[in-house]
């Protein structure tokens, strides 16, 4: 317990009362206050009570800020901040209460050299350190506390190690946050030994803080703002790491000197074990410049976070002599800590002498399988692990590579796997796969199924285990679901003009999300920005190219193939300066809108050249033998495409330049034409029976309407049904009397709907569940219709009859998608979730509503192009294939030229941006 001095102002004893207060023991005392334990009757609980000077109440406009900035510190409710509880005045005295902690400053847990004045400790002689974990985890407490508190504008200016408190159970408290500026006195600095840790007055053109933990902007009497608490967080982390002071001088104006003009020693990085990236992270933070440190301390403990889940044998604690054994006190600290005061003029006229340089960028290869999908890959948070997508026994499956091995293995249960994302432990994976969201736990064990996502496009996942995901590759808006499954709950809702918001991202604050929004009108296109907590997102870019946050605060996105990095404040979500190239050539998917890297928060850069996904439209035989191709391999993310009912013509989607249109192609000649020329999204055509017709889908007005244009082009497209929801023309009935499309209503999900095209041209609903009732058709008589419902907790395939719904038969047995019919109708095909294409036999009865369906047999893997931009959106969409008069199929498929081109890790990455 620290000594009581003999200079006591009140002595009050136990059982004498400040306010309601009851006072049970003095715990310390000296010129700026006594501070008491005290018992708190209305609660039933312990406070500390700091009773200040009657000086304080001599002064009216000291004690009104006195009062402001109380009130202040105690509005910041979080963990890892004292609480304040009351304040008040005794006999003319002010006091403050708060609560009562049991433990010990992390000045008592660091090395020797002097405490400061009146310190209630003598200085350590063992000369040891923490060790370099137990830093790392009271850095990452004291920045989430600086964090908390900037949020609402308020600076400490004055942190340091007696001012951060390790209690008991090893929590982490910030004390005096907000008061640093209030304690003033006359008195002048004291010799040079104190120097260190003597605090000095603010006022215009002097310093506020503590000599040794200062910023360069508080020495020379600046106007400062939360960076300065920034530096003085590094100077306490290189304390932790070294055990020794930052800035130290003989004299007062040595030490000054210093701050301003010198670089601390080098952290004993190998003889401590202590990380390149934690030793950067101090640099970083010691910058003499504000400019050049984290732009906020969400960014830093980010950073830190990262450094929390390295493995023990990157953090294992250098020897150190045994120490001795030391009793924890019971010690209350307030937010007012005693500082001793005194005025200090600096000039000016410093210089500020160059940083120690980064270590170098380096690069390295990472070789994997081949794979038709070069852009589903993810490095662990913390940069120690690789999952990627590629080709194994069981087809295109889920890898591993742990960077510090030679081999990748693949992960069981992967199949199908795309687009990896980790948890932030870097001990799960999420990912997508046969329509799901699913996760597996690299610990062991099988895939776990979370929620439905028929084509995912992207997801994230916090420390508060929430995962943020896109569910289908259309106009769709962001969904959270628990990490341990759940029902999907939306985060965002599509605006006006929005077509698809997808690669979510965390922000460091675990409550924030980056976003894509694209697909929609041009205008609406970009990067946002939405809170978990709700609200209107904030556009940040604008463009239709992904963006990633990576520490310390930059924004990556690949423009023109070329990866560029950009300055960004995560706690204001705004860009700044211009992007600054980082990797040339790496691969965009035009269809997707997705780029072929990844970042990890430990400053680690994943990316892979090219690996641009090509797709062909390909004709096949029942036994799967490629027969010939339509036109070369398209880099313009080929889908949806339509057989005219001749079986000579074909009309597909096609992304060219950035912009989605439809084009037609006469198979003989094998050459597209462009058919739609608006800057909106024109997507899903579809043909009439007679070929001389295209309907098809375009969000020109906001949300996915139905247009129509004679197939020779002679007139301007029409507006064919104009409503308030989504839609996509899906078939067309062979007497050309009822068009099909589907729908999207927030109370029955996707439905089933006709158009009628004489008469009143009514729409009525065919299939209208609580289910996703999808991909539509018509038989060659008109009288069935075949189509995917999720009813039973995955797609299958169900035939009912039409218009009249008489009962419905499931026809799929393990899962389907994508049904078309032979021209003949004795036969349904469709796509069960391993991507073969089945074959129904089917019999029709030519008097009744009955049918008599065979067990579905497999014909061939498909290929088909699942990852191509299926407009409008994933619950919305047509199959990736016609099946021809002759019985052929022309397929979209991916071209099957594996991508074996290495993934390259750079390491050090921005140490390349300042060159």
């Amino acid at each position: 317990i620290p000594a009581v001095p003999n200079t006591i102002l009140m002595a009050l004893t136990p059982g004498h009362r400040i306010g309601p207060y009851e006072i049970t023991a003095l715990i310390g005392a000296g010129g700026m206050g006594e501070v008491y334990r005290a018992r708190d009757p209305r609660l039933g609980r312990d406070v500390a009570i700091k009773v200040l000077p009657a000086a304080f109440s001599a002064d009216p406009d000291r004690l009104r800020r006195f009062e402001q900035e109380a009130r202040a510190a105690a509005a910041l409710n979080h963990p890892n901040i004292l609480a304040v509880h009351d304040i008040g005045t005794h006999d003319g005295a002010p006091y403050i209460v708060s609560e009562f902690l049991e433990g010990e400053t992390l000045r008592s847990r660091l090395p020797g050299s002097r405490v400061g004045v009146g310190s209630p400790r003598a200085p350590r002689e063992d000369g040891g350190t923490l060790p370099v974990r137990k830093a790392v985890e009271y850095a990452i407490q004291i920045a989430h506390g600086l964090a908390a508190a900037h949020e609402k504008g308020i600076t400490h200016r004055d942190l340091k190690p007696e001012n951060v408190f390790v209690t008991a159970d090893e929590r982490v408290k910030i004390l005096d946050f907000g008061l640093a500026k209030l304690t003033q006195t006359g008195a002048a600095l004291a010799d040079a030994s104190n120097a260190p840790t003597i605090p000095v007055e603010s006022q215009p053109g002097m310093m506020l803080g503590t000599i040794g933990y200062m910023s360069p902007e508080q020495v020379r009497g600046l106007p400062v703002d939360h960076r300065a608490d920034v530096f003085a967080f590094g100077a306490v982390l290189y304390e932790m790491l070294s055990g020794r002071r930052a800035f130290r001088g003989d004299t007062t104006v040595d030490t000054l000197t210093a701050i301003l003009q010198e670089d601390p020693p080098t952290l004993p990085t190998a003889e401590r074990h202590i990380p390149p990236t934690l030793a950067r992270i101090v640099e970083r933070c010691l910058e003499k410049s504000p400019a050049a440190r984290f732009k906020s301390t969400d960014d830093l403990a980010f950073a830190l976070q990262s450094l929390e889940t390295l493995s023990s044998a990157s953090l294992v604690p250098a020897p150190v002599a045994a120490r001795k054994s030391r009793e924890r006190v019971a010690w209350a600290l307030l937010v007012l800590a005693g500082l001793a005061l005194g005025a200090l003029a600096v000039p000016t006229t410093f210089y500020f002498r160059r940083a120690a340089p980064e270590p170098a960028v380096t690069r390295l290869d990472v070789v994997t399988p081949p794979t038709t999908d070069a852009f589903s890959f993810a490095l662990s948070p913390d940069g120690r692990q690789l999952a990627f997508v590629a080709n194994g026994e069981k087809g295109s499956q889920l890898w591993l590579r742990p960077l510090d091995q030679v081999a990748a293995q693949p992960l069981a249960g992967t199949e199908g796997a795309s687009y990896p994302f980790w948890a932030p432990d870097s001990r799960a994976i999420g990912f997508f796969a046969g329509g799901k969201l699913k996760r597996i736990d690299l610990a062991g064990g099988a895939p776990q199924v979370l929620a439905d996502a028929p084509s995912g496009r992207g997801g994230t996942w916090n420390h508060d285990g929430v995962i943020v995901f896109t569910p289908t590759a259309g106009a769709t808006a962001l969904m959270r679901v628990m990490a341990t499954g759940g029902t999907p709950v939306p985060v965002t809702r599509l605006a006006a003009g929005q077509g698809s918001h997808r690669w979510p991202q965390f922000l460091p604050d675990g409550r924030r999300v980056l976003f894509l929004v694209t697909l929609g009108q041009p205008q609406t296109h970009g990067v946002y920005v939405a809170s978990l907590d709700g609200g209107e997102p904030t556009r940040v870019l604008t463009g239709e190219t992904a963006a990633v946050y990576a520490p310390p605060g930059y924004l990556l996105r690949v423009s023109q193939g070329v990866l560029v990095a950009q300055r960004f404040d995560a706690a204001r979500a705004t860009v700044a300066g211009e992007p600054i190239p980082v990797a040339q050539a790496v691969g965009t998917d035009d269809g997707t809108f997705h780029s072929a890297f990844s970042v990890s928060a430990a400053g680690v850069l994943a990316y892979r050249a090219g690996g641009a996904t090509r797709r062909q439209l390909v004709w096949v035989d029942r036994m799967g033998k490629v027969q010939g191709a339509v036109g070369p391999p398209d880099e313009n993310s080929l889908a949806n495409p339509a057989l005219a009912h001749d079986g000579q013509r074909v009309a597909v989607n096609r992304t060219f330049q950035g912009n989605a249109d439809v084009w037609l192609m006469d198979l003989g000649r094998g050459v597209p034409s462009r058919f739609t020329f608006d800057a909106a999204v024109d997507s899903q055509p579809l043909w009439s029976p007679d070929g001389n017709q295209v309907v098809f889908s375009s969000n020109r007005r906001g949300v996915f309407d139905l247009f129509e244009k004679p197939a020779n082009g002679a007139k301007d497209e029409q507006p064919l049904l104009v409503t308030s929801q989504d839609k996509a023309a899906l078939d067309w009935s062979p007497d050309g009397s009822v068009l099909l499309y589907a729908t999207q209503d927030p109370k029955t999900a996707s439905d089933l709907w006709a158009l009628p095209l004489t008469g009143e041209r009514k729409p009525f609903p065919i299939v209208q569940t609580s289910f996703d009732d999808i991909e539509g058709q018509f038989s060659p008589d008109g009288r069935w219709l075949a189509y995917a419902s999720n009813e039973s907790g995955r797609y299958e395939i169900y035939i009912r009859p039409f218009p009249e719904p008489r009962g419905k038969w499931q026809v799929s047995t393990a899962g389907g998608l994508q049904p078309r019919w032979r021209r003949d109708g004795t036969q349904l095909y469709y796509v069960a979730p391993d991507t073969r294409l089945m074959a129904v036999p089917i019999r029709l009865a030519s008097d009744t509503h009955s049918l008599d369906a065979d067990v579905p047999a497999a014909l061939f893997p498909t290929r088909l192009a699942s990852g191509a931009a299926i407009f409008p959106a994933g619950s919305l969409s047509r199959a990736q294939y016609a099946v021809a008069p002759d019985g052929r199929f022309l397929m979209n498929v991916t071209v099957d030229e594996a991508v074996t081109s290495p993934i390259t890790i750079v390491q050090n990455w921005t140490a390349g941006l300042k060159k």
